[in-house]
Formats: C-alpha cells, structure tokens, sequence
C-alpha cells in the first residue's frame, strides 16, 4: 500500500466518499511560503487537498525555523522546493505546482491561472494589499492575515468576512517589530484559520 493510498484511508475515517472527492477537486493558490504559507499547506494537505499551487521568491534561513514547517537541514533552500519537499513526504502523489519568484500585480492571474481559492501569505502590508486589489472584484475566494505577531491573547485571533469572497484572519493590529516578533503559536493558527475557512468551503459550508 503506497503513502497516498495510506494518507486517503485514514482520511476516509472523518469524510465521506464524496467529500474528500471534493476536497481533492479544489485547487488553492498559496502566495508566500512563509510562516502562513508553509503551515497552511501542511494543514491543507493532511486534510486531503492535492492540488496546490505555491509561490515565493525566498530561501529557507535559520531566523524561520522557530515558526515554518522547514528543517534545519533545507537552510539555504528555495522556500518552494523545500515546502514541496516536506507536503509530497506527507502525500507523493500530490498535483503541486511551485513557482520561485515574486508574485506581483502583472504576473498574480498567470500564476494563480485555475484556483480557485486564494491564500494570502505575504509580510509586507503593500504586498497583501497588492494581491488583495488584484483579485478582490474576481469570483476567486480570497483569504488574507492581517495581525498574528507575539504572544498576546490567541483569542484576538478572529475571522472576518469583508464580503462573500474575502476573509481576513488575525486581530487586524498586532506588528512585528521589537518585542513582538513572529512565534510559532498565533502564526500558526492563524494559518490553520486559513485552511479551516478553505475546508469548509470545499465542502461547501462557507
């Protein structure tokens, strides 16, 4: 019995027939595959999405292991050939497509051609606000972060509906900088809020 068919018996435990069918039929862009990027693929995955299509121009550094599903090993990697690494341990025979460069706004459509959903996953604010514009007015469902730095109260961690195809997860303030730095534990909620909105619209309950 080969790993996918392991991963997909154990799936068949929680969904039905169907609704991993369903799951398995959605193709989500991920732009970034950092802190939110990384673990919301890994979150995706080990919930029965195969078609994935990630985007980032960075290598994997030591400053990213206290919160990105990378090893210390794959330091100096390409962050997308080390996500893909990691997500095909996980299931080798996902449809995965990985692209090494900076999504901007004339290049978004082309990458993103075919999904969709849409996670947002970037650090800067003029970046997220870049891909927000891009595909705000499309039929794409759009799932941004906006405050998950330090370690306050991961309650302020919230989802918000902007309208029928825009979330925004995060408490809308919180920076990184001195004394708040990005940590394991919000940044990683906030990307499993990501891929739980993501869940259940595949399973069309969003």
């Amino acid at each position: 019995m080969n790993d996918d068919h392991i991963l997909r018996r154990g799936l068949l435990s929680y969904f039905s027939e169907a609704q991993l069918m369903r799951i398995e039929a959605c193709r989500v862009g991920i732009a970034g595959a950092g802190g939110l990027g990384s673990n919301c693929a890994m979150n995706l995955v080990r919930s029965g999405f195969k078609n994935l299509t990630v985007v980032d121009f960075d290598l994997v550094e030591p400053p990213n292991l206290n919160r990105q599903f990378f090893f210390p090993d794959q330091v100096g990697m390409p962050k997308v050939e080390a996500l893909r690494d990691n997500l095909m341990r996980l299931n080798p025979h996902l449809k995965l497509k990985i692209h090494n460069e900076r999504v901007t706004a004339e290049n978004a459509q082309e990458l993103f051609h075919g999904c969709t959903v849409i996670v947002e996953a970037f650090d800067l604010p003029k970046e997220k606000q870049m891909l927000v514009e891009r595909f705000y007015h499309s039929q794409v469902l759009l799932i941004a972060a906006s405050g998950l730095a330090g370690w306050q109260d991961s309650d302020f961690l919230v989802t918000r509906k902007i309208n029928h195809n825009f979330y925004v997860v995060g408490d809308a303030e919180s920076e990184t900088g001195p004394g708040s730095p990005p940590c394991a534990p919000r940044v990683g909620i906030a990307a499993a809020k990501q891929a739980n909105l993501i869940l259940a619209h595949a399973l069309g309950e969003l």
